[in-house]
């Protein structure tokens, strides 16, 4: 076995003689191989094209690959001169090839080569890594190694020349702020964490995903100036949510007070901060209170305000909600839940622009937009006695009611796509996707805590999700063998079942009896689709789970024989 440690450089001179130049032919020849001499910052700025384009993770395999292949090809030569030099010489033709070709300087540090037994240990010192540098340029400092064509390259060189796989990792990285880098490399199965390094060297075709982008920004294309891009978690294109936007857009330029109707988790906080925004008032503080959550004994002074010695324990005054909203927005969440007394006053202050601390006989103007919202009938809480009719009545001056998350199916897919791409970002993931049961699952379920409860659920999804792999449908839905099985309608094997409900039934019956045939039901789900769209093809596509050139060949389809029938029944009379 050769065995080397603190190696000094050899001497590369006689692998000089190897690279011939012909001015006759333009070739440029290391060995029996052609080679071509290239500007740094013309490769530079391709490796910065790649990154920016593909995306660091695509982008490092690309150059990985690009490294290996090279250093595979540069093996062939180390090969041809073992048979005058040992192991450890032959194999040092690689790192004095990869000084030759400017790529770094390299300097053994501990190097162990037995090729009749598979054994290998090395040790390197990178010092004026081009690649290193130039990542450092292009992009600052890494927070990993960036050498990735140079490791590429060591593995392939090593692997091709041990004939076994070999890998390489970088311990310390010029690109990560270091002062140079430095290697280790040794066998495939003698890495505990080898698999993820591995993943780069495995060729990855983006043709498929190349064409599913390109059926996205078609449909984008088609969409563009019907629709505004809306803010953050804001999703939705179902003609409910439509709506309550479009109220929301015509009101944020007043000052009208606003009420915000919704079951729990709807967003109407959302809404609210959305509003505020839009207004004039945007540059003002918007306060936000949960009614709630707010003891009763506690929520006059929490919204007015308290003077010192008002009551046992307030040992300091201090404004409340209304003054600290002063110029811009308070949200009142929850206003159904406002005890009768602290109803009165916030009728006053509505009134009359001013506000009465407890313990203080002084007023305090306010000027507040006032946005209210509630999960609660008010109307019956009037009837009930539990809530003031006059202040019902204020505060009912412009109403928004927000749809719950069942009666806005085609929403649960686009807010599903936005909600991933956030807690990726969040949790460092990477998701490839969902699977098609996950998925007929998550369209399934009528989601009783609307988007809390889907948020909740995707983010535990990210969680759960392996690296890199698609979402299933335990990782969404933990207890989905339980009692959400019997909601969704999934049996043990993860199929939907339609017969979990009355009108799955009632499709059933009709198909099987002869009354309807599966084309006229697919027909008449399409219709629906369009129908409760608008005519939009994009949103009816996107209700169906179709693309929309789907729905598009679906729809045509139909027209003809649908004129094909009224032919036939033209002729058919005729005759």
């Amino acid at each position: 076995m050769a065995r080397l440690k603190k190696m000094a450089q050899p001497d590369a001179g006689d692998l000089r003689s190897h690279v011939h130049f012909c001015a006759e032919t333009g070739h440029i020849w290391l060995h029996e191989h052609r080679m071509l001499l290239v500007h740094a910052d013309a490769q530079a700025s391709l490796r910065k094209e790649l990154i920016d384009t593909l995306g660091l993770a695509r982008a490092r395999g690309l150059l990985t690959r690009m490294g290996y292949a090279s250093g595979v090809r540069d093996a062939e030569l180390a090969r041809s001169r073992t048979a005058c030099k040992s192991d450890l010489e032959a194999f040092m033709t690689g790192p004095q090839l990869h000084t030759l070709e400017g790529i770094v300087l390299v300097t053994p540090i501990k190097l162990e080569v037995d090729r009749a037994r598979g054994r290998f240990y090395g040790e390197f010192l990178w010092e004026n890594s081009w690649e290193g540098q130039t990542h450092r340029r292009d992009f600052g400092i890494h927070h990993e190694p960036v050498c990735w064509t140079q490791i590429g390259y060591a593995c392939g060189y090593t692997s091709a020349f041990m004939g076994r796989p070999i890998l390489y990792k970088e311990t310390e990285c010029s690109g990560a702020g270091d002062s140079h880098c430095m290697i280790v490399g040794k066998p495939v199965e003698e890495w505990n964490d080898a698999e993820a390094d591995m993943r780069y060297f495995k060729s990855e075709s983006i043709a498929n995903q190349l064409l599913d982008l390109q059926a996205q920004v078609a449909e984008l294309r088609s969409t563009i100036g019907e629709k505004e891009r809306l803010p953050g978690d804001m999703v939705g294109d179902s003609p409910g949510f439509r709506l309550a936007y479009e109220l929301l857009k015509k009101a944020a330029g007043t000052h009208i007070t606003v009420l915000l109707l919704g079951e729990t988790g709807v967003g109407k906080e959302m809404f609210a901060r959305r509003l505020h925004e839009m207004g004039p008032r945007a540059s003002e503080p918007l306060v936000a209170v949960n009614c709630a959550a707010i003891p009763q004994e506690l929520v006059e002074s929490e919204l007015f305000g308290v003077e010192k010695g008002a009551y046992t324990g307030a040992q300091a005054s201090r404004p409340g909600r209304f003054e600290r909203a002063h110029g811009g927005t308070l949200f009142l969440d929850e206003v159904g839940d406002l005890p009768l007394a602290a109803q009165a006053k916030l009728l006053r202050v509505l009134q009359d622009g001013e506000v009465e601390r407890l313990g203080d006989h002084r007023t305090r103007k306010v000027n507040v937009r006032l946005v209210a919202a509630t999960n609660r009938n008010l109307q019956e809480l009037v009837a009930q006695g539990k809530f003031r009719s006059d202040l019902y009545y204020r505060l009912n001056a412009y109403q928004i009611h927000i749809p719950p998350l069942r009666e806005r199916p085609e929403d649960t897919r686009l807010l599903f796509k936005r909600l991933v791409e956030k807690y990726s970002v969040i949790h460092g993931k990477k998701i490839a996707g969902i699977t098609d049961k996950a998925k007929k699952a998550l369209l399934a379920y009528s989601w009783p805590g609307n988007i809390r409860e889907l948020q909740n659920t995707v983010e535990r999804g990210v969680i759960l999700a392996p690296h890199g792999g698609r979402m299933e449908i335990e990782h969404l839905f933990t207890s989905w063998d339980g009692g959400k099985a019997g909601e969704i309608g999934i049996d043990r094997y993860g199929s939907l079942d339609v017969r979990g409900s009355d009108e799955g039934d009632a499709v059933c019956e009709a198909v099987l009896s002869g009354a309807m045939t599966l084309d006229q039901v697919e027909a008449r789900l399409i219709e629906t689709a369009v129908s409760r769209a608008r005519g939009n093809l994009s949103s009816a596509a996107r209700m169906l789970g179709l693309t929309r050139a789907q729905l598009a060949y679906r729809l045509k389809r139909l027209q003809a024989e649908a004129q094909g029938r009224s032919a036939a029944v033209h002729e058919a009379a005729s005759a």
